[in-house]
């Protein structure tokens, strides 16, 4: 039976590098959207937040005109009542009696006056609550401008974007795939530790990239050897010689622009 053929360490730098541009290309296209899908959930949130309380404020009016209409009622009712008791004033039979009358009718003239008194106020809280929600209003129309623009502005980027994102993505898995889980898991580490989520860098100019500490001319040739994965002392990262990542880069440009 025919042995798997060994993966050696310069392939493996070569799938770990290949995977890093992978990854860093699927960061360039999230950070043009950067802060967008959040100001657009935001901005949801708060259009939906204008309209409930719309919602609200209209009901409330609502409210305050129903209380108009039973203080009209009430009104009307002690109007009514007023009329009756005079109609018995002019049949009682003695001074107790039309007093007694004169008390109710003194009663539901008071009955009126707090009512009328009630609907001035009830007006007053229209007038107040009506401003209010033209305020509101306005300032939902606004909002609401603004949440298109946003929309537009992220249905835009996405629609140049989305497609690449997803075919990168599977590209991610895909190389994920041929390298061993011990070093994938390291690479993940590395990435969420370290700046711009660059966890293989090459040697630029006699450092780590990125970096400006110096890396000895027998680790830089032992780098160039391929012969091991060496990780920068001062920053953790995977690193690579600068002809292998130039010739990587070159590939996985043709591959992006394939995508």
């Amino acid at each position: 039976m025919a042995k798997s053929k060994e993966v050696t360490v310069e392939e493996r730098l070569r799938s770990l590098y290949d995977l890093q541009l992978i990854d860093s290309r699927i960061d360039e296209i999230r950070n043009v959207r950067g802060e967008l899908p959040l100001e657009v959930s935001d901005l949801e949130d708060e259009v939906a937040g204008l309209n409930a309380r719309l919602e609200k404020l209209v009901g409330s009016l609502e409210s305050v005109d129903n209380e108009i209409n039973a203080k009209k009622n009430s009104i009307e009712e002690s109007k009514a009542l007023i009329k009756k008791y005079s109609e018995q004033q002019k049949n009682v039979r003695n001074n107790r009696e039309y007093n007694s009358i004169t008390k109710e009718i003194e009663y539901q003239e008071l009955e009126i006056e707090l009512a009328e008194k009630h609907i001035r106020e009830f007006r007053s809280q229209i007038e107040q609550k009506k401003e209010v929600v033209e305020k509101t209003k306005q300032h939902a129309k606004e909002r609401e401008t603004h949440l298109k623009h946003k929309k537009s502005e992220l249905d835009a980027i996405l629609a140049e974007t989305e497609k690449e994102e997803e075919a990168l993505i599977k590209k991610s898995d895909d190389y994920k795939k041929k390298i061993e889980d011990r070093l994938v898991k390291a690479y993940n580490r590395i990435r969420k530790n370290v700046k711009n989520g660059l966890a293989v860098v090459p040697i630029e100019r006699g450092a780590s990239g990125g970096s400006y500490f110096t890396i000895p001319p027998q680790v830089q040739m032992e780098i160039g050897s391929r012969k091991k994965i060496i990780t920068d002392e001062h920053s953790g990262r995977i690193l690579v010689d600068e002809l292998l990542a130039m010739e990587q880069k070159e590939k996985m440009e043709k591959l992006f622009k394939r995508l």
